[in-house]
C-alpha cells in the first residue's frame, strides 16, 4: 500500500525510479482513503482514525491526559451546524433541530413535544412509497445506514469519555457517534451494531454508550439516526458532551500532529514485488506448509545473500511448480499431487472486472495497491459509472475529487450528500469535476451539501443538460445564494427533490413548464415565498405525468389548488400534511380521489378542513391506499376508522395520533383492529 504522498506521488527526499508502485504512478496518494485503510488495519493497536491519526492507547494514553492536569467538564449544546432534515420548519420554535441546543427541557418526561428534535421520516414506510429511490452505487452502505443526521457543537474543547443523549419519545434510532478533531478529520467514536437497534421500551432515556478510547480533543459531535426499526418519529431533547478538558491545548497539538507526520512515515506492507521476507519465517515448531516440508526433505538451502529474500521470492513465484513437479517425493508417506497453478489473474478481464463491479470504492481502491494488473482493472472507467461519496462523507474532500475525475469517465450517476460540511470541498474543485465528468450524467444528488453556491447551481445548469434526477435536498442557505434560474436549461427532468430548499416562484415554474417527462416532485418545507395554487395549476397544465408528489408543509394551498392536483391523473403518491389550513375542502378531496384511482399514498396530516364526507370518500374511493395519515384530523369517529379498514382492502399502514375522538381508551380496539384487518395503526397511545 502506499502512503500519503505529495501531488507528484514521489515520498520526499527520495528518487522516482522505473518501479514506482501502481498507486505512485498516479497521483492517487493524496486520496484519504489509503490512510482511512491504514488505520483500520491497525485497529488492534487502538489507533484512532480520523481525528488526529494515531493515538497510542492504555497507560501513555492515561499518562497524556495526566500531563495536561484537565477537569472534568459536563456540558450542552451551544449550537446546531448542520443536520439532514426535521419535523418543523426553520421559522418556527417546533419540532427543529435547534431545540437540542441547551439543557433538557422535557427529560425525563416521556412523550411527543414540540420543544424537542424530531425527523421527518420514521421506520421504512418511506422506501416502500412509489417515491422511493434506489441508493447509488449501494455496495458502499455499511450495515447499518445513516438516515439521517445532526452537527452540533460545544463552548469547550474537552478530551470525550462520554456523550449522553436524552430520548424522550420512540428511542433507538441512534446508530453512530462521530467527533470532529483540531487536525480536521473525524472519529468515529461508537458504532451500533444491529442488536443495539433492538426497540427500547417505550420511555425516555439518556443514552450514553461507551465510547472508544482516545486523546483527540473535541468540541463538535454528529449523531447519526437510523429509522428502519421506529414505530414511530423519535424525539431528542439534549446532547451531552462530557470530558477532560485540557489546559495545554496547544502541546497536545503538536502531538496530535507529530503523530500524524509519524504515521505517514510508517511503511505498511511492502509492495507485492518485495513482499516481507519474515512474513515467510516457518512455524514456531518447525511444521510449516507442504511446500517447506518438501523443501527440508530435500534440503533445499538457497544462498540468502543480500539480495536472498527477492530471489527466493522469485523463486516460489517462477520455477516453484517446474521444481516440485521434477522431485516428486513422498511426504509423511502421502504423496501430494501436483496442481497446476491457476492464478486469479488468469482469468479473462471480463470476468474480473465483473467480479470488482461488486466492491465497494474503499475495497477498489485496496485492491489497486495490490499489483499492476489489479490496480489497471480497478481503475477502469465502467467500474465509476456510478459513484456515491455519501457513506464517506468523513473523507469526501477537493483532492478526491481530482482523483475520481481521472477515473470516471464513463460517469452516469453521483450522489455527493452530506459531503464537504466542514469545507473539505471546495466549490471551485467540485465545478471543475462536474466540468470534466457532468455532461453525461443522468442522476445527481446533492443534497445537504453546505459548499454549494450561485456559481456550483449555475454549473449545474448549464453542464448537466442531460439529468434525469436532480436532488438538492436542504441546501438552503442564509442569505439564499442559490440561483435556480440556469436549471431552466434542463429539459429530461424525471424528478426533482426540493425538499427544504428555498427557490422563487417564477423559477420553479419555468423549471416545471420545461419538464413534461417530471415524475416525482417533492416541495416539502419550500418556504413561504411560493404560492402553491399557481404551482398546482402549472402541474395540471404541463407535468400530467406525475406519480409523486409531496407538498408537507408547503404554504398557500387552498381548495382551488387541490382541485388542480386532482387532474394529475398518474398520482399514486401525495403528501398534503399540514399544508391545507382552510376550513373546508369543498369537493377537492372527492375530486381528487375520482380522477386519481392509481393512489397508494394519501397523507393527510393536520388537514383540519377534512370532514365526516371526505372520509366516507376516502373509503368509496380509496381501494388502491397502501398508506393513509389522518393525523391530528379532528372530526374522525369510529364508524368511519371502520369503513376505511373494510373498504381500503390494501391498506398497510393507518395514522390516527392526536386525532381527538381517538382516546387513550380505545387502544384495545384498535389493537383488536389492528390484527384484523394486518394494518399498522397508529395511535396516540402506540407510541
Amino acid at each position: 500500500m502506499s502512503l500519503l504522498l505529495p501531488r507528484g506521488g514521489q515520498e520526499p527526499g527520495t528518487e522516482s525510479s522505473d518501479t514506482d508502485s501502481p498507486a505512485e504512478a498516479e497521483a492517487d496518494a493524496l486520496v484519504d482513503f489509503t490512510a482511512m485503510l491504514q488505520r483500520q488495519q491497525s485497529h488492534q493497536q487502538q489507533r484512532a482514525y480520523g481525528g488526529g491519526g494515531w493515538f497510542g492507547c492504555g497507560n501513555k494514553m492515561q499518562s497524556e491526559q495526566s500531563e495536561d492536569q484537565g477537569y472534568y467538564l459536563e456540558q450542552y449544546v451551544l449550537g446546531v451546524l448542520d443536520f439532514s432534515s426535521q419535523y418543523g420548519i426553520d421559522y418556527s420554535i417546533s419540532y427543529t433541530a435547534a431545540n437540542v441546543i441547551g439543557r433538557p427541557t422535557k427529560f425525563p418526561a416521556y412523550g411527543d413535544y414540540p420543544e424537542t428534535f424530531p425527523m421527518r421520516t420514521y421506520g421504512d414506510w418511506w422506501q416502500r412509497a412509489p417515491s422511493a429511490t434506489r441508493e447509488i452505487q449501494p455496495q458502499n452502505l455499511p450495515k447499518l445506514t445513516t438516515h439521517d443526521y445532526v452537527v452540533v457543537y460545544f463552548e469547550e474543547f474537552v478530551v470525550p469519555t462520554e456523550v449522553a443523549i436524552f430520548e424522550t419519545f420512540n428511542p433507538g434510532a441512534v446508530v453512530r457517534i462521530w467527533a470532529y478533531g483540531l487536525t480536521k478529520h473525524w472519529t468515529c467514536l461508537w458504532e451500533a451494531t444491529e442488536s443495539d437497534l433492538a426497540r427500547p421500551a417505550l420511555d425516555s432515556r439518556r443514552f450514553a454508550p461507551a465510547l472508544k478510547k482516545t486523546t483527540m480533543i473535541t468540541k463538535t459531535l454528529r449523531i447519526d439516526f437510523n429509522h428502519s426499526q421506529l414505530n414511530y418519529y423519535t424525539e431528542i431533547d439534549a446532547i451531552m458532551l462530557c470530558g477532560r478538558t485540557v489546559s495545554k491545548t496547544h502541546n497536545l497539538l503538536v502531538k496530535q500532529q507529530r503523530t500524524q507526520q509519524l504515521q505517514r512515515q510508517v511503511l505498511v506492507s511492502p509492495p507485492p514485488e518485495a513482499p516481507d521476507p519474515h512474513s515467510q519465517r516457518p512455524k514456531a515448531d518447525g511444521s510449516g506448509g507442504p511446500i517447506s516440508y518438501k523443501l527440508r526433505t530435500l534440503k533445499f538451502q538457497p544462498n540468502c545473500d543480500e539480495d536472498g529474500a527477492t530471489k527466493l521470492h522469485e523463486f516460489i513465484n517462477n520455477d516453484l511448480s517446474q521444481f516440485l513437479a521434477e522431485n516428486r517425493v513422498e511426504g509423511g508417506g502421502v504423496e501430494t499431487p501436483i496442481v497446476p497453478r491457476i492464478c486469479l489473474t488468469d482469468l479473462p478481464f471480463e470476468i474480473l472486472l465483473r467480479i470488482l463491479s461488486y466492491l465497494d470504492l474503499k475495497s477498489l481502491f485496496r485492491v489497486g495497491q495490490v499489483s499492476r494488473t489489479f490496480y489497471d482493472i480497478s481503475t477502469h472507467p465502467l467500474l465509476y459509472a456510478e459513484l456515491s461519496l455519501k457513506p464517506y462523507w468523513h473523507v469526501a474532500s477537493s483532492e478526491l475529487l481530482c482523483t475520481l475525475a481521472r477515473r470516471a469517465t464513463m460517469l452516469r450517476k453521483l450522489d455527493l450528500s452530506w459531503c464537504g460540511g466542514l469545507g473539505n470541498v471546495s466549490p471551485t474543485e467540485f465545478k471543475k469535476f462536474l466540468t470534466q465528468r457532468g455532461d453525461n450524467l443522468t442522476h445527481l444528488r446533492l443534497n445537504s451539501c453546505k459548499f454549494l453556491n450561485a456559481s456550483c447551481i449555475e454549473n449545474v445548469g448549464i453542464v448537466c443538460d442531460n439529468l434525469i434526477e436532480l436532488s438538492l435536498r436542504n441546501c438552503a442557505t442564509d442569505p439564499p445564494l442559490l440561483n435556480f434560474s440556469c436549471l431552466a436549461n434542463l429539459k429530461n427532468l424525471e424528478r426533482l427533490d426540493l425538499f427544504q430548499t428555498a427557490f422563487e416562484t417564477e423559477l420553479l415554474l419555468s423549471m416545471l413548464e420545461g419538464n413534461r417527462k417530471l415524475k416525482h416532485l417533492n416541495l416539502a418545507f419550500c418556504g413561504v415565498s411560493v404560492n402553491m395554487d399557481n404551482v398546482a395549476a402549472h402541474l395540471a397544465t404541463y407535468n400530467t405525468q406525475l406519480i409523486s408528489l409531496d407538498l408537507w408543509k408547503a404554504h398557500f394551498l387552498s381548495a382551488r389548488g387541490l382541485q388542480s392536483l386532482a387532474q394529475l391523473h398518474q398520482l399514486e403518491e401525495l403528501d398534503l400534511g399540514w399544508c391545507l389550513r382552510e376550513a373546508s375542502l369543498g369537493d377537492g378531496l372527492f375530486q381528487l380521489l375520482t380522477n386519481c384511482p392509481k393512489l397508494k399514498k394519501l397523507f393527510l396530516s393536520a388537514v383540519r378542513g377534512t370532514t365526516e364526507r371526505d372520509l366516507m370518500h376516502i373509503a368509496a374511493l380509496g381501494k388502491n391506499l397502501e398508506q393513509l395519515d389522518l393525523m391530528g384530523i379532528l372530526n374522525i369517529t369510529h364508524e368511519r376508522v371502520y369503513d376505511i379498514l373494510v373498504h381500503c382492502p390494501k391498506l398497510q399502514l393507518l395514522d390516527l395520533s392526536f386525532c381527538d375522538n381517538i382516546m387513550d381508551r380505545d387502544y384495545d380496539l384498535l389493537a383488536d383492529w389492528s390484527r384484523q384487518f394486518s394494518v399498522d395503526i397508529k395511535s396516540s397511545r402506540h407510541h
